[in-house]
């Protein structure tokens, strides 16, 4: 498993949303409306979304990571 990564396919903005869904199971379609549905609540869903889009690395290009021998 290559951890939480965020994936270069399927991203809107950040691909925090996609990264989360593909970590959870579900949509990423899926995780948009909980994060925006959490956004009604108090707290700090929006810093902690800017937070995963700095720490998160980003999915390497398959093709440069692949090694021929």
């Amino acid at each position: 498993m290559a951890g939480l990564v965020r994936p270069r396919e399927g991203r809107m903005i950040g691909g925090v949303c996609a990264a989360l869904a593909q970590r959870f199971g579900t949509s990423a379609g899926t995780m948009r409306v909980i994060f925006l549905l959490s956004c009604l609540l108090p707290g700090p869903q929006f810093v902690l979304y800017l937070a995963l889009w700095v720490l998160l690395p980003s999915e390497k290009n398959r093709a440069a990571t692949t090694t021929a021998w």
